[in-house]
């Protein structure tokens, strides 16, 4: 008897999926546990593996094709069965569920208080008058911009309107200096015309939907406040070429050394590793830091488990390997899920300072920016300093400016002496 098999939910925040290759056609006979396709999500692309078996009779989904999760990804049966009864079946009971969403009675509105007035909106920007366009006004087409003062032949013509080449800039050859094809097949200059407007449309990714919607749920429903402090790094720049030179081949890189300030400081205020869940809050007493990882569609932000018992080696290693994997797009749930503070740097990016939105269900991000050299006051005198600025942003549901303030102060304590990072499983 045939067998639906319906698109899976690969991630906690997967709501719809692409088909992004399809190791089997119709007319193949599938094992239980054998690949049947490549299914990408809002974070990875993943293999997927059929839990039933018998002949592929049909695939709902195209490759490149975007559907709903449980929608019908293909059709497992016997070889010639019919699958059109079932097919109708689904859409029947995908047209009830439709039906009866739509025949729910809509929310009845709450009543506003007596003696609260009702207050006229403000719009974000005083009105303006739209002027109006006439429907049969349009801005000139190359053709009709050629046509104009310009001696050319209509095969000449043609060619240029297909080559978006604008006459004027081409010199003619043919009788009282008409333009000919010759003269077109022969033009050395621009092909565009200056001023010319031009756009690519790109079809939104899975991930860059699901960062839209998550950041701006957590943007609009969390209020942030920032906390940013200076740190001096000279003492860090110095442990950690005094660590690489000790130790070989894995070296270490000021994030490791973020990373790890941020992983103790965390046990040290354990209110700030926390998570708001509505209805309670949610105060953890393990340390898993998300690191975020810039990729081609977006954001990705691979956890490094249990932080604050690895060495800054350790970190580094599974830093580099976590992004590889999600540049490959190769991470597996296991590998982002379960963050309970996340770091983003763009220091080597050339960036001072910046504010990041906080990554739910964490109550808090930090954002780092580059080491600057600049003038400090040491001892009363003006000399070098080496000085990075980072940015805590945070969920004011969970952490107050004191708990914040209380973290920065330790994070910045760790970094500007690192030594007091060295017996904690340092290196």
């Amino acid at each position: 008897m045939a067998e639906i098999v319906r698109m899976p939910k690969l991630s906690d925040t997967m709501t719809e999926g692409v088909v992004a290759e399809w190791h089997k056609k119709v007319g193949d006979n599938i094992e239980s546990g054998e690949l049947l396709a490549e299914i990408e999500t809002d974070k990875a692309t993943m293999e997927f593996e059929s839990f039933q078996e018998g002949v592929l009779l049909h695939i709902g989904v195209e490759k490149g094709q975007t559907a709903p999760v449980d929608s019908i990804l293909a059709i497992l049966g016997e070889k010639g069965e019919d699958v059109a009864k079932l097919l109708k079946e689904e859409k029947a009971s995908e047209a009830e569920s439709v039906e009866k969403e739509d025949s729910k009675p809509a929310p009845t509105p709450k009543p506003i208080p007596a003696e609260v007035k009702p207050q006229p909106s403000v719009s974000a920007a005083p009105s303006v008058p739209t002027p109006t366009v006439s429907s049969n006004k349009s801005f000139p087409s190359l053709d009709s911009l050629n046509s104009l003062e310009t001696k050319a032949s209509p095969l000449a013509k043609k060619l240029a309107e297909e080559r978006g080449i604008n006459l004027k800039f081409v010199s003619g050859t043919g009788t009282d200096g008409r333009i000919v094809k010759r003269d077109i097949d022969n033009f050395q200059g621009s092909a565009t015309i200056q001023g010319q407007e031009s756009f690519v449309d790109e079809p939104v990714s899975q991930m860059r939907k699901v960062i839209a919607q998550r950041l701006a749920e957590s943007k609009f429903s969390a209020p942030h406040f920032y906390l940013t402090v200076s740190i001096n790094m000279d003492n860090s720049i110095e442990a950690r070429k005094a660590i690489n030179n000790a130790i070989n081949p894995s070296k270490i890189s000021f994030n490791d050394l973020v990373v790890k300030a941020a992983a103790v400081s965390l046990k040290d205020h354990p209110k700030v590793n926390a998570s708001w869940y509505g209805d309670f809050i949610r105060y953890n007493e393990h340390v898993h830091i998300g690191v975020a990882v810039a990729v081609d569609e977006g954001l990705l932000v691979p956890v490094i488990r249990f932080t604050n018992e690895k060495s800054l080696t350790q970190i580094g290693q599974e830093v580099k390997l976590l992004a590889q994997k999600a540049k490959d797009k190769k991470l597996q749930p296991e590998e982002w899920e379960g963050n309970t503070f996340t770091i983003s740097n763009l220091g080597m990016f050339g960036i001072d300072e910046f504010t990041a939105i906080v990554n739910p269900p964490d109550a808090c991000i930090l954002a780092i920016g580059g080491i600057q050299q600049v003038p400090v006051v040491k001892n009363g005198e003006i000399v070098p300093g080496n000085i990075m600025k980072v940015t805590l942003s945070c969920d004011h549901r969970v952490v107050d400016g004191a708990v914040g303030s209380a973290f920065l102060n330790s994070f910045k304590n760790y970094l500007e002496n690192p030594v007091l990072l060295l017996g904690k499983q340092a290196i």
